[in-house]
């Protein structure tokens, strides 16, 4: 069971789910679980997922060099054949949670899986459009919440904001792998632009985040428990923009993934207190 959680990256689709969530609750400005919303947390935790398992299909070459302990279809802990499994499973899942939902979950639904599954074969090979693309999607949970409960604009904010630190943290991703990824020819941004400039974009990428945390939220009308919780937040990506800025990417990418958890909880405050 631990290989497989592994292989699904069982606590990011906990995050995942928890955006969905959180995006309902900020369109509904309050907590809830109308059985729409709980469905559309399940379809877009089980899209995340075939994300995950369609990604280390493809990257286990690179992973043995990159991650030779950390992901379990390189180690041999998880046969390709469970994988296809897994994957094809989720998928169903995410598409019969969407459409218990309603059609417009369902076109999110295949937008996002479309994107997921290009993304691995085509899209990372692309350097910065590869990271754009996977940002998008990764940031849309809150946005996929609004959606179920008949409120998709609620969920633009959240979602633009998510997609910017998803795009960092792709980026300092990016120059963690590189040594896996120049093996295996994959063309990514450290790649081509080198790792220096690299650091340089994503730093930059953060640092525009601040304002923008700031300006968006504050243009949708969020109340000011966002703005004292987003703090946290802010610092957090000040800090990584400074590390990164210094060249140091050890620890970048979790400090980034605990300002989205903040940003999230800011953001539902900022709607419901």
């Amino acid at each position: 069971m631990a290989p497989v959680l592994r292989l699904i990256r069982a606590p990011n689709l906990v995050i995942a789910g928890a955006g969905v969530l959180a995006g309902g609750w900020i369109a509904l400005r309050s907590i809830a679980l109308p059985k729409e919303l709980a469905f559309a947390a399940l379809s877009g935790m089980a899209i995340g997922a075939v994300g995950n398992v369609w990604n280390d299909i493809f990257d286990v070459a690179a992973d043995r060099v990159n991650r030779p302990d950390a992901r379990p279809l390189a180690t041999g802990q998880v046969s390709r054949g469970i994988a296809d499994l897994i994957g094809f499973g989720c998928l169903l899942l995410g598409l019969v949670c969407a459409a218990l939902v309603g059609g417009p979950q369902v076109l999110a639904a295949l937008v996002a899986l479309g994107v997921v599954l290009v993304y691995s074969p085509f899209l990372k090979r692309q350097p910065l459009l590869g990271n754009l693309a996977v940002a998008v999607v990764a940031g849309s949970p809150p946005f996929y919440g609004a959606l179920a409960v008949g409120a998709p604009a609620a969920g633009l904010t959240p979602w633009i904001l998510a997609a910017w630190l998803h795009l960092a943290r792709e980026i300092v991703k990016d120059v963690e792998d590189v040594t896996g990824d120049r093996a295996i020819r994959r063309r990514t941004l450290p790649i081509v632009v080198g790792r220096r400039r690299a650091l340089v974009v994503a730093a930059g990428v953060g640092l525009l985040f601040v304002p923008a945390s700031l300006l968006l939220p504050r243009n949708a009308g969020y109340g000011g428990a966002y703005f004292v919780i987003a703090l946290v937040a802010q610092m957090a990506v000040l800090v990584a923009a400074t590390w990164l800025l210094l060249g140091k990417v050890e620890r970048v990418s979790a400090l980034l993934k605990g300002a989205m958890v903040v940003g999230l909880i800011a953001l539902v405050a900022g709607k419901v207190a």
